[in-house]
């Protein structure tokens, strides 16, 4: 299975214009291998195949890269759930520092657990929800990219995230067909 999973990640990947190593292979195979283990727990996302889990969750991930202008930024990802797409993008890009924001518990504790055990540095989670964080003065323009997969609904995410973004920053708000 671990097999297909690489291949099917290889290929996605290089279909979208980003080569990955074997350090990055190897990380996000680990996470995928925990993600199936917790997700039998605590249903961190509703695909259950590896191949649905693989195309919808690491592929559609890292489809933001091209466009972070600084892969050693400093990056927010609002609704971070089971850290798509905020994971997958830090591993692909070793130097972005990255912030997740998440509010339920058991989500976030699967967060830590990931970055405990892949060993990734300058990963933050930030158990909370995004409305409160708005006004907190550490994070007033702090961000030179503000990312979110389907959490909210755009006028809202823009709303939310014209607080976090340094001047000049990137707001990419992954939405499917619906607004």
């Amino acid at each position: 299975m671990e097999k297909t999973f690489l291949h099917t990640l290889s290929e996605g990947a290089a279909q979208i214009g980003i080569r990955l190593g074997k350090a990055e292979l190897d990380l996000l195979a680990a996470y995928h291998r925990e993600l199936l283990i917790w997700n039998r727990r605590i249903n961190l996302v509703s695909e259950k195949s590896s191949r649905e889990i693989v195309i919808r969750h690491f592929i559609d991930s890292l489809t933001p890269a091209p466009w972070i202008s600084r892969p050693d930024g400093l990056l927010i990802d609002l609704g971070s759930g089971a850290g798509f797409p905020g994971i997958p993008l830090r591993i692909a890009l070793p130097g972005l520092q990255l912030t997740l924001v998440e509010s339920s518990r058991k989500k976030t504790s699967f967060l830590a657990h990931i970055i405990r055990t892949l060993r990734l540095d300058g990963v933050t989670v930030i158990r909370e929800r995004i409305e409160v964080l708005i006004g907190e003065k550490a994070c007033a323009g702090r961000f030179d990219t503000v990312l979110s997969r389907a959490a909210f609904k755009l006028p809202e995410l823009v709303r939310m995230a014209s607080f976090f973004l340094a001047p000049g920053g990137l707001l990419i708000a992954m939405k499917g067909p619906d607004p």
